[in-house]
């Protein structure tokens, strides 16, 4: 075959369409080829503009890549308009305002093509087409590596963009490509770029750097999910999130980045996992904004070049870190500005050079279950409004475990500090804090340090080898700053390590609302009047019954089997773990927030107070009481009442269990202005504030149930789970009568048994049908036809005395 010609080969089943033609232009071939030809060309340089508008194969010649070149002088060299293959090319273009190869419909298969051009694009794809494009490369150092425009959508395999003057990979107009195991590198723009509303990018495999700019850019409402993907040596941010994007990272790299690694904002969600993030010379993450929201879970991030926070969080945004790790940074968590908030959980903050938690500017922190070691403090609550709550926390090895100041307000609850070279918790400048249940062992300074008046609460703490004294509170008076003094109740100290007397320890007893529990355990301070107070408080009242006594009279309840198997599994879980941080291990984060859901006179009331006693009998709640509360006990008449409401109620319960019955009532579907929400707020506050405090339990119809928590998404996520109070059978009523007629000293005459299955088989099962209610109502009937009946006989037996028959039954309603 001639070079410059193009063999044609038909592939029709008729004998005489089976022929072979030479063709002296592609254009002339093309025209002639139907559906299913093959096209293949003799090598050389073509200067045609081609425009493939059938499913035919277009080919170089086997055994000579890069022999044939497709080199117009200006336009767009190839354009693919059906369902064709076309392999083994080379394409060039010069037009600055085309693409080098514009696939507009169709699924071709494009493989093994190497486009070098100085095009709009190396490749674009737009419309409806779908092609599978394979071990392609791009180089264009004159515009977009890729661009896959106005709905073009696509799969790209093993695919190189080897330079590109603008973004390696461009998605724009709702298109939605797919990228395998592609590489893009030494770009001038973004590495991968997808902009606007409907646009969606997805890769696996794939390896960005090289990049003249951010590896990743997402912005203007498009979405993008990478999987086991590198994002490296960039010179911005190593992925870059803006104007309400939505970003999904699973199991990707993200290092050697000179800014951030990766900065998000304007209402920008990201979503990681088991993703690493490391050597980024300013932030780790980046977060910005009200409504910008990071979750991370099993990510590791480490190992900073520069001096900037390896997580910043600030001007209202939201991040969550869940089994995380952060460690060899400056610092590790900045929280900053009113609105913005961090939860993290059950994660690592280690090698931190300076803060490894810092909460200012009105901002909170909540951090449950995590290890903080080796850093120079462990966590900061810097001013005023900054708040939050650290619980079931260890600080080891840092100069000072927790600081508090300027009038910041945290609540640090069962936290461990162990070897702080200074002081395990320091207070001062008019700050106030809450310690409960906390420890400090080892400490070079004092364990709890708390100065400038103060009004810190401490309750239940114990401080253990502390060089210069367990407890120092200084400048304590009653005319200190804020109303002089912290309040101290319950606290413990060891009398070993050479401990003196704490300093201005007069004014701190004198001040302070300290109990006796702390002046027993400060050496040469205890009178006889205070021990023998101490010894009366700590008289045992009544003995708590033990877990395993409370899950018994639960079994005891009728029915109910799916709920007592809930509350057995939440009661182990819970006891498992209280063993596991006995043994220094690792226990899972167990939220105690429940919904109940079903018809009323279930049982809820009585498993939410035997819950209630459980968790008390586990140590997870101090008391384990009931406070039952409905709307009206919640939602006043004129604003700011219903907060006041709220509040009282949840400190009601305090220690305890606040059951909100009928919960849906707070949310009602027509709400106008009604001041049902403000309770909400308060109350979903209030359990982020005090979450160890008080166990919260929502209860209510199923349905109603269902929409309240849909309604209301910041208070759906406060609840680890629902459980389901399924309707009493006829068989169960019937043994609840019986259960009320042992209890009261009735029996159940012949006949009456069967008598009450058909009686509770036909009663009306409508929205006042009261399950459990009804049968003792039932049984309370009863009883009392009974009594009219008797009552006409001049004499009585026993029997005639507490047999209940038949006709003792009411009627049906």
């Amino acid at each position: 075959m001639a070079q410059g010609t193009v063999q044609v080969t038909h592939t029709g089943t008729s004998r005489w369409r089976r022929r072979t033609g030479e063709y002296a232009s592609l254009a002339a071939a093309l025209e002639a080829a139907g559906d299913g030809d093959v096209l293949t060309v003799a090598p050389g340089t073509y200067r045609e503009n081609l425009v493939v508008q059938r499913a035919v194969t277009l080919r170089g010649p086997e055994g000579s890549a890069g022999s044939v070149r497709i080199a117009p002088i200006d336009g767009v060299p190839l354009t693919v308009r059906a369902s064709a293959v076309v392999q083994d090319l080379h394409i060039e273009g010069q037009d600055a305002a085309a693409p080098a190869l514009l696939v507009e419909e169709g699924a071709p298969e494009l493989a093994d093509l190497r486009i070098m051009t100085r095009s709009a694009a190396g490749i674009e794809v737009r419309g409806g087409a779908r092609p599978t494009v394979r071990r392609c490369t791009v180089d264009n150092p004159a515009g977009i590596g890729i661009a896959v425009v106005d709905g073009g959508g696509g799969v790209f395999e093993e695919c190189e963009v080897v330079a590109a003057a603008q973004s390696g990979i461009a998605v724009r107009g709702g298109a939605h490509p797919r990228l395998e195991r592609c590489r893009v590198h030494h770009t001038s723009g973004a590495g991968l770029s997808a902009t606007g509303e409907n646009s969606a990018l997805e890769a696996v495999g794939c390896e960005v750097y090289e990049i003249r700019g951010s590896g990743v850019h997402v912005t203007g409402r498009a979405t993008a999910h990478l999987t086991d993907c590198d994002v490296h040596r960039t010179t911005a941010d190593g992925v870059t999130l803006d104007t309400d994007a939505v970003l999904t990272l699973a199991d990707c790299r993200i290092h050697d980045v000179p800014e951030n690694a990766v900065d998000l904002r304007s209402r920008s969600v990201l979503t990681l996992t088991r993703t690493t993030v490391r050597q980024f010379g300013r932030n780790g993450l980046s977060v910005w904004d009200p409504g910008t929201r990071v979750d991370a879970n099993q990510c590791e991030i480490s190992d900073s070049t520069g001096d900037y926070p390896a997580v910043w969080v600030s001007d209202g945004a939201t991040a969550v870190l869940e089994s995380c790790r952060v460690h060899d940074v400056p610092d590790a968590l900045f929280v900053l500005d009113r609105g913005s908030r961090a939860d993290v959980v059950d994660s690592d903050l280690t090698q931190v050079r300076n803060t490894a938690v810092s909460v200012s500017d009105g901002a909170t922190a909540q951090l449950d279950d995590c290890r903080i070691r080796d850093a120079a403090t462990g966590a900061w609550f810097r001013d005023h409004g900054s708040g939050g709550t650290l619980s079931e926390c260890t600080v080891d090895g840092a100069q000072t475990g927790v600081i508090v100041t300027k009038g910041a307000d945290p609540t640090i609850e069962r936290c461990t500090v162990t070897s702080p070279a200074e002081a395990g918790f320091y207070v001062s400048a008019g700050a106030r804090g809450s310690f409960l249940n906390c420890r400090v062992t080892g400490s070079g300074g004092y364990g709890f340090h708390v100065i400038d008046g103060c009004r810190a609460t401490l309750r239940k703490c114990r401080t253990e080898r502390c060089a210069r004294g367990g407890y120092e509170f200084a400048d304590g008076g009653p005319d200190a700053p804020g109303g002089g003094g912290a309040v101290v109740e319950d606290c413990t100290s060891d009398e070993s390590a050479g401990l003196r007397p704490v300093v201005a320890q007069e004014a701190a007893v004198q001040t302070a609302s300290v109990s006796f529990g702390l002046l027993g355990a400060i050496p040469g301070q205890r009178s006889t009047e205070q021990e023998s107070y101490v010894t009366a408080a700590q008289e045992p009242g009544e003995p708590a019954r033990t877990s395993e006594d409370v899950l018994g009279e639960l079994d005891t309840l009728v029915g109910l089997e799916s709920v007592k198997r809930e509350v057995r599994a939440l009661t182990d879980m819970i006891e498992v773990g209280r063993r596991r941080q006995q043994a220094g291990l690792k226990a899972a984060s167990v939220r105690r927030h429940l919904v109940f859901t079903g018809s009323p006179g279930t049982g809820k009331t009585t498993v939410a107070r035997l819950y209630g006693e459980i968790l008390a009998s586990l140590g997870v709640l101090e008391k384990g009481h009931l406070v039952e509360v409905s709307r009206v006990d919640l939602v006043g008449e004129h604003i700011g009442s219903t907060a006041i409401r709220t509040q009282e109620a949840f400190d009601r319960a305090r220690g305890g269990v606040l059951f909100i019955d009928e919960a849906y009532a707070l949310s009602p579907e027509d709400s106008g202005r009604d001041f049902g929400r403000e309770a909400i707020d308060t109350l979903v506050k209030l359990m982020e504030d005090h979450r160890e405090a008080v166990v919260v339990i929502v209860a209510g119809y199923t349905a109603e149930m269902e929409r309240f928590l849909s309604v209301n998404p910041g208070v759906a996520s406060r609840f680890s789970r629902t459980i389901t109070f399924g309707d009493y059978g006829a068989e169960e009523l019937l043994r609840i009568v019986e259960q009320q007629a042992e209890e009261h000293e009735y029996q159940l005459g012949p006949g009456t048994g069967e008598a009450l299955l058909k009686y509770f088989t036909a009663i009306p099962k409508g929205p006042a049908f009261g399950n459990g209610r009804t049968a003792r109502q039932t049984f309370e009937a009863m009883v009392e036809r009974h009594a009219g009946r008797v009552a006409q006989l001049a004499e009585t037996s026993t029997d005639d005395l507490t047999l209940l028959y038949p006709e003792d039954l009411p009627e049906l309603p």
